[in-house]
């Protein structure tokens, strides 16, 4: 049976709209109605570029009462501004990550949509890609037995050397483990549930940077959050998880070892029989990596799921799926909640000296079914 499209307008037409734009026209469910932007001319051009029947201004969008979904694809700081005002002009909203910059506006958030009977959603949808979803597989399956701990980090030296205006990085509310923390929180909480306990250490290194690179070369900038985070996860299901993240690092021995190479990143989840290896968490494919006790080398775990490319959108077309049917949406407002509770506990902890405890929780999301058409998540 034929599910009704659903309208939806992208609001923020920066640079991550490219593969958004591109991948939403791939999807039936979703009706991609028009582009906003603060600046017109800007929504005007990717409209252009992306077929997409109408750029309108951010306020026009908001007000048009076909509109159904916006992809809030806006910079952190206006995350939970934009939300607000599509929650309240009665439209559902998926945004990019993180949720909000501070708790209370992600609970506001939360709390808005329930009110209205509208869902939240909010990237990244990446542990919906084939090569998560196919850890997700091995692990319910108990290939690597009950999980016990995991290890997971990301050193590098930083945006600023390639980035051409790298200081919004840098702000309260990004720094490494607000800007790829999500990733890695997101896939740990996709396979081992919620986390009931952090404690976590922070230093800022460098009190400025200098960009490397682009017009505004070698201007330096403030650093306003620490870069530098060390962190330790204790799952409620069990499950004791470190997670580093820094920008702060120029050379890793870890990345010379690690099995991606892909720098300085790793991903892992060790059990009771055995260890997975897991993908880059930033990415939607593989290698999937397995090694149980008594083996004598690690193999590579056939990708059973689709979504191997960069499919951002598909936690946005899931969020569609969801608004026609009434099942629940799994890259959802209240996992990013918890994610961005989370980060926040391991700064407090940092600044305290002392664990916390989280007093919000989510459900494990559902695993994406094997052998559903690619562009179709009709269950």
């Amino acid at each position: 049976m034929m599910i009704k499209p659903v309208k939806t307008a992208v609001i923020g037409c920066g640079n991550i709209s490219d593969i958004y734009l591109e991948n939403a026209a791939k999807w039936d469910i979703l009706d991609l109605v028009a582009c906003a932007n603060r600046t017109l001319p800007r929504a005007q051009s990717q409209a252009e570029k992306y077929n997409v029947p109408q750029a309108k201004p951010i306020a026009d969008v908001l007000a048009d009462p076909e509109i159904e979904l916006i992809i809030n694809l806006t910079t952190p700081d206006v995350h939970a501004e934009i939300g607000l005002a599509a929650l309240r002009a009665g439209k559902s909203v998926y945004n990019e990550k993180p949720l909000a910059i501070s708790r209370e506006d992600g609970r506001l958030l939360l709390q808005e949509a329930k009110t209205r009977g509208l869902l939240v959603g909010c990237a990244p949808d990446t542990f919906l890609g084939g090569g998560l979803q196919t850890c997700r597989q091995l692990l319910d399956a108990g290939e690597i037995g009950a999980p016990v701990a995991a290890q997971a980090f990301m050193l590098i030296q930083g945006p600023e050397a390639w980035h051409p205006n790298p200081g919004f990085l840098y702000a309260v509310g990004a720094g490494p483990l607000f800007d790829i923390g999500p990733y890695y929180l997101t896939a740990l909480i996709s396979l081992l549930g919620p986390i009931r306990r952090v404690t976590g250490s922070a230093r800022t290194t460098y009190p400025e940077r200098a960009i490397g690179s682009g017009p505004k070369q070698g201007e330096k900038f403030p650093v306003e959050t620490p870069t530098h985070i060390a962190s330790i996860l204790d799952f409620a299901s069990g499950p004791v998880a470190t997670l580093t993240t820094s920008f702060d690092v120029a050379v890793s021995a870890g990345a010379a070892i690690n099995l991606y190479d892909v720098g300085g990143a790793l991903l892992e989840i060790q059990g009771t029989k055995g260890t997975l290896c897991l993908p880059d968490p930033n990415m939607f494919g593989g290698p999937v990596l397995i090694r149980r006790s008594g083996e004598v080398a690690w193999r590579e775990a056939p990708i059973r799921h689709n979504y191997t490319e960069n499919n951002r959108c598909l936690g946005a077309a899931d969020m569609a799926y969801a608004l026609r049917n009434g099942r629940s949406h799994r890259a959802n407002g209240e996992m990013a909640y918890h994610v961005l509770d989370t980060m926040h506990a391991v700064l407090e902890a940092s600044e305290t000296g002392r664990h916390i405890e989280l007093s919000s929780s989510c459900q494990r999301p559902a695993a994406l079914p094997v052998g559903l058409p690619e562009y179709q998540l009709q269950e």
